[in-house]
């Protein structure tokens, strides 16, 4: 019988589709299958496992747990090791998670408390104020709790979010990693995890109206387009610094008919400008590239996002369908080379989990498993391949770029019809 390792030889590569092997794995010979698939308690066990190894190690990628001098980060630094431990508590119930990620919190406070340069969940003070006080409420901790949701609301304050491009687009982004997107989902974690209206609407909707004015701004020379942004120069397309990412968060908020037209019409102009031959999508606007299938740029955020656009507009089949293509684009370019949630591995199998959760279909958590199990059976040789063929040593235990997304996703896997991808899903 053909060993797991053999398998993972034959797809190093994403520049060459795996589909046909995955689909023998998966429906054409049920005992490498199995090999491959996982029960769900082995992915506890193994999510636990490690968990317990990241926070032994320090949690970023320069094995210093102390947070004064690492990145204190959801994205690439220790407060995405505090997110895995969250995720693992609500999975597992263990209360020392808690305590372990309300320690991370603390250690990534002062940075946060004195640097103004993000306000973002995965890239600045929204993610240390929106965890910490995630996990004080979770430890019936009121007064941490308190003065957490006062350091975000002190955040919220910041007179950039709510302004259009008339007076300063060339100020704050827009995007969900650096920008005021990014902000919104912080809040979005707030409320859906303390109840709606933590951080209410009259504050919210400003920067709603703020991003919605620029995208229409940006997308004034692009007829056919109705929203379109910048960062650096460059309209991308993907989740983390296009619009993906910020129409994903766009999509939870209360929008006025004429916003609605825009927002379903940008998506609609994205399904359109797919690459005809893969039906992918591009990374930025005119971008002829077409090799990258992933969260980040690429028809895995695509998924997502059309898979959410479905969920809020279900009269609307297109969304459905579009997310349902662009996850087979995920599935027959197959395993890419890199593992974690940004750029990897990990991060696609989250496009079948929204399918799943969307459809019903079992295939989908099967493909999900199928990733997930052959992150389980080459985690070692991922951790120590050489940086661009693997995991790398920077950020090697990070949420983004690392162990902790695997953690998470294999987390997930417990209970794929509640998993959601960190930090974009809510």
């Amino acid at each position: 019988m053909s060993s797991v390792m053999e398998f993972s030889a034959s797809k190093e590569s994403n520049e060459e589709p795996g589909n046909e092997r995955l689909d023998h794995l998966l429906n054409m010979d049920p005992t490498l299958s199995n090999t491959l698939s996982l029960s769900a308690d082995t992915f506890l066990k193994a999510a636990i496992a490690l968990k317990n190894q990241i926070t032994r190690e320090g949690g970023d990628g320069s094995g210093d747990g102390s947070g004064a001098g690492a990145d204190p980060t959801v994205y690439t630094g220790v407060l995405g090791t505090a997110f895995t431990c969250l995720r693992s508590y609500e999975v597992s119930g263990n209360r020392q998670d808690l305590l372990l990620a309300a320690e991370i919190v603390d250690a990534c406070l002062p940075v946060a408390r004195t640097s103004s340069r993000h306000v973002t969940f995965l890239c600045g003070g929204g993610g240390v104020f929106s965890v910490g006080a995630v996990v004080a409420s979770y430890l019936g901790d009121h007064q941490r709790l308190a003065l957490f949701l006062n350091l975000f609301r002190q955040v919220a304050k910041e007179k950039a979010l709510p302004v259009g491009p008339e007076e300063g687009g060339f100020g704050m982004s827009y995007d969900l990693l650096y920008g005021r997107a990014g902000f919104l989902w912080a809040a979005l974690f707030l409320n859906k995890h303390l109840g709606e209206g933590t951080v209410p609407n009259d504050v919210l909707m400003p920067i709603v109206d703020a991003i919605l004015a620029a995208g229409r701004t940006g997308a004034s020379d692009l007829p056919a387009c109705p929203l379109m942004y910048r960062w650096h120069g460059t309209r991308y397309w993907g989740a983390a610094n296009g619009l993906a990412g910020i129409l994903h968060v766009l999509l939870h908020f209360p929008l006025s008919e004429d916003d609605e037209v825009d927002v379903k019409g940008t998506l609609k102009y994205m399904m359109s400008n797919r690459f005809p031959h893969s039906g992918n999508y591009p990374s930025s606007e005119g971008n002829p590239r077409d090799k990258l299938v992933q969260w980040s740029h690429g028809a895995t955020s695509m998924a997502i996002t059309l898979a959410k656009a479905s969920e809020v507009y279900p009269n609307d089949r297109e969304f459905r369908d579009a997310a349902i293509e662009a996850g087979e684009v995920v599935w027959k370019n197959g395993l890419v080379k890199k593992a974690g949630l940004a750029d990897g591995i990990a991060g696609n199998a989250y496009a079948f989990l929204s399918l799943y959760r969307l459809t019903g279909e079992t295939i989908y958590e099967e493909r999900a498993k199928a990733f997930a199990s052959f992150l389980y059976h080459n985690e070692r040789k991922l951790v120590h391949v050489e940086h661009g063929r693997g995991l790398g040593t920077d950020h090697s235990r990070s949420l983004f770029q690392g162990l902790s997304g695997i953690a998470c996703l294999w987390f997930d896997l417990v209970a794929p019809q509640n998993s959601k991808f960190p930090g974009y899903e809510l």
